[in-house]
C-alpha cells in the first residue's frame, strides 16, 4: 500500500522498563519549532570543524515547553554540543551536555529538555545511540520520548526537516541500548508576525550575489505591505472571476473562507475613508510640529542655564575677594583702636600737647660753618 509522504502511521510505542508509580508516555507527538531553533542549527552546521568533529554532521540539545497532556511540544531553544565520530564509534562530551542544560534550564525556567538534533537525515545505530541516551530516565527525557530533529544543510539545496520519536527494539537489555525504532512524527514551522517580517527580509537576501539583505525604512515596509496586499486582492479577484465565468471548479470550503474574510471589513464609505485618513495625517503633523516645538525649547533653555552659571561664576568670585578685604579691614581697624585704647591706660591720663620744636640743621651743613 502507498502511502504519500504527509501521512504518518503512528505505532503504539512499547513500554521500557519504567521505576514504580511512574507510566511512560505512549502517545504520538505533534512538534512545533520555532525560527530561532532552526537559525541556531544552520549557525552552528557552518561553524563547524570538521579537523575536530571528524563528521560532517553536529548535534546538539532541544529545548523547550511540553503541553500537560504530553501530545505536543515546541521547541523554542537549543545549543549544540561537542562529539567526535567516525565509522567505528561516537564519543559526546555528557559533560559539558550537563552542564550547559543546567545553565539554560537556570536561566529559562520554564524549558525542559525535549530531545536532539543533527544536520543530516540518515538514521544509524549512532542515532540510536544518542537517542537511547536522550531517552533514558538518569539523562534524558522519560517517561516522555524523545524527540529527534534532523536538519539537512547541504548547500545549494532547500533546507528539510523531520521529526521522529523512538520505541526500543532488541532481544535483550544490551542490544536494546544500541537500537531502537525510529517513528516519524508531524511537525510544524510556526512564527508569528515581528518573525514573519524578519524571515522575508532574509529571504530577499538570497536573489542577491553578495547574500546580504539591506534593512528597510519604515515608510518602504510599508509599501511593500500594501504592494502585496493589491496582488493578493488581484489574485483573489481573478479567481472568483474564473468561478463565475465556468473556468475554474468551485470550492466550498475556499468560498466560506473569503466570506468570512470579506465579513469583517468595515463597510465604510470611501470618501469616509480618505477623510480620515487625511485627518490622521494632520494630527500626526501637528504632534511632530509640538514635539518639536517643545525639543527646541528644552535645548535653548539649557543653553541659557550654561550661558547664566558661567557667567555667574566671575561676579560671585569678584563679591567674594571684595568681601574678604572689607572684613579684613573692619579686623585692622578693631585691633587698631584696641591698641590705642590700651596706649591710654598705660598713661595714666591725657597727655599734655608739647610745643612745635625748631628744625634741626644737617650735620653737613654745621661741620661747614664751623
Amino acid at each position: 500500500m502507498a502511502v504519500g509522504t504527509e501521512s504518518f502511521l503512528h505505532l503504539a510505542r512499547p513500554l521500557a522498563p519504567a521505576a514504580i508509580g511512574v507510566q511512560p508516555t505512549t502517545a504520538p507527538l505533534n512538534v512545533i519549532i520555532q525560527p530561532q531553533a532552526v537559525f541556531s542549527i544552520l549557525d552552528h552546521a557552518i561553524r563547524r570543524d570538521i579537523r575536530d568533529t571528524q563528521s560532517t554532521r553536529v548535534i546538539g540539545a532541544l529545548l523547550g515547553v511540553r503541553a500537560e497532556d504530553g501530545m505536543e511540544v515546541e521547541v523554542r531553544n537549543c545549543f549544540a554540543i561537542p562529539h567526535t565520530e567516525n565509522e567505528d564509534q561516537v564519543e559526546v562530551d555528557v559533560e559539558y551536555q550537563k552542564n550547559m542544560l543546567a545553565l539554560q534550564l537556570k536561566a529559562n525556567p520554564r524549558e525542559v529538555l525535549l530531545g536532539w538534533y543533527t544536520t543530516s537525515l540518515e538514521l544509524n545505530s549512532f542515532s540510536a545511540l544518542i537517542q537511547n541516551f536522550f531517552a533514558s530516565p538518569e539523562t534524558g527525557t522519560f517517561p516522555h520520548p524523545a524527540v529527534h530533529l534532523t536538519v539537512s544543510t547541504e548547500a545549494g539545496k532547500e533546507i528539510e526537516a523531520r521529526a521522529y520519536i523512538s520505541a526500543p527494539v532488541g532481544v535483550n537489555a544490551e542490544r536494546a541500548a544500541e537500537s531502537c525504532l525510529f517513528i516519524p512524527v508531524p511537525y510544524e514551522i510556526r512564527y508569528g508576525e515581528a518573525e514573519k517580517s524578519g524571515l522575508e527580509l532574509i529571504s530577499g537576501a538570497k536573489d542577491s550575489e553578495n547574500r546580504a539583505a539591506p534593512v528597510v525604512s519604515d515608510i518602504e515596509g510599508l509599501e511593500r505591505a500594501v504592494d502585496q496586499t493589491i496582488d493578493l486582492l488581484e489574485r483573489v479577484s481573478e479567481y472568483v472571476s474564473s468561478v463565475l465565468d465556468e473556468e475554474r471548479e468551485s470550492s466550498n470550503a475556499l468560498g466560506q473562507f473569503l466570506m468570512n474574510a470579506l465579513s469583517l471589513a468595515p463597510k465604510v464609505d470611501p470618501q469616509d475613508i480618505e477623510r480620515d485618513f487625511n485627518n490622521h495625517i494632520q494630527d500626526v503633523l501637528v504632534v511632530s510640529y509640538l514635539a518639536n516645538t517643545i525639543r527646541t525649547q528644552i535645548e535653548l533653555s539649557q543653553r541659557l542655564a550654561t550661558a547664566t552659571l558661567t557667567m555667574g561664576g566671575s561676579d560671585v568670585l569678584v563679591a567674594a575677594a571684595s568681601g574678604e578685604s572689607g572684613e579684613k579691614g573692619e579686623r585692622g581697624g578693631q585691633r587698631g583702636g584696641k591698641r590705642g585704647g590700651r596706649g591710654g591706660g598705660r598713661g595714666g591720663g591725657q597727655r599734655e600737647p608739647r610745643e612745635p620744636r625748631e628744625p634741626r640743621e644737617p650735620r653737613e651743613a654745621r661741620e661747614n660753618g664751623e
